[in-house]
């Protein structure tokens, strides 16, 4: 990658390690659904202004169907299944679980990447080491296990919206493709919302963690993964989520005093092993070399 890429990169995995630890301190006083409404909103708020002074725009009218289309498997359905899947599982765990996205981003790119022994190996340790820390971390528990099957889903859905922007939206300027997705967004949450409103008081910690959450982790990470795929490739990008977990785990553990074992451990080493394996460029063939005799 180049130095573009390597900034977008660790800004990227920054942004996107602290959402877990905002999204559970704002669920404590907002419902998820407002949690994920306002995040958008805001994100909106200061997205579409921003790609209107560049007159990027102009460019969703011939694209409003990729557009949607990302609104809706990148934005609406993750951040809905992560905000209600941390009711019920840590913001860690939530963080190491959806660490297996490069996996996924590689599954679905079986046709365009041949398959070697090496990355189907990875493939299979990736997928192992998410059973384990569903396994162990949640085992018995009903409640956590739906927790870490909408975490999953979610990620899914991320790995199906990072290749389906190189296909069908790499050429659109990242503002206005974030300007438009997270409006789409907002107009499809906005009546739901408004039957979820605050009842009661909300802490000043939890309107700064929503704020947080659609400035930074949405507004200003979504530019930069956006402008990652397009620079790196969606398998380079989808790497990003190894260093998303570091992030979310330290400030669980630190901020929310959430536990983290051996076992926990394992299970993320055997995702990453998985992902850097399954992500490996397969070897390019070796050149014919054509051997000829000189006529006698």
């Amino acid at each position: 990658m180049n130095r573009r890429a390597w900034i977008l990169f660790a800004l990227v995995a920054v942004l996107w390690g602290i959402p877990y630890l905002l999204i559970k301190i704002a669920i404590e006083d907002l419902s998820p659904m407002m949690v994920v409404f306002g995040r958008v909103a805001i994100a909106a708020l200061v997205l579409v202004p921003v790609a209107a002074v560049q007159g990027s725009l102009r460019a969703l009218r011939r694209n409003a169907v990729p557009v949607v289309v990302l609104g809706l498997i990148h934005i609406v359905g993750p951040f809905l299944l992560i905000t209600y899947g941390e009711v019920h599982i840590s913001s860690s765990l939530t963080g190491l679980l959806i660490a297996i996205e490069p996996v996924l981003i590689a599954l679905l790119m079986l046709r365009a990447e041949p398959v070697t022994p090496v990355r189907a190996g990875g493939l299979a340790l990736g997928l192992v080491g998410v059973a384990v820390l569903v396994g162990l971390d949640v085992s018995g528990d009903r409640l956590g296990l739906l927790g870490a099957g909408m975490i999953l889903l979610a990620t899914l859905l991320y790995a199906v919206a990072t290749v389906y922007v190189q296909r069908r939206a790499a050429d659109l300027p990242p503002t206005a493709l974030v300007a438009g997705t997270t409006t789409v967004a907002t107009v499809v949450l906005a009546p739901f919302a408004a039957f979820s409103l605050p009842t009661g008081a909300v802490s000043g910690g939890s309107w700064v963690a929503l704020l947080a959450l659609g400035l930074l982790c949405t507004a200003v990470a979504l530019l930069a993964f956006y402008g990652l795929i397009g620079e790196a490739g969606p398998n380079r990008a989808g790497l990003v989520t190894y260093a998303n977990p570091v992030v979310a785990v330290l400030l669980g553990v630190a901020i929310l005093d959430e536990p983290i074992g051996v076992s926990t451990l394992a299970g993320f080493a055997l995702i990453v092993a998985g992902c850097w394996l399954s992500t490996r460029p397969a070897p390019a063939p070796a050149p014919v070399v054509e051997c000829t005799m000189a006529a006698r």
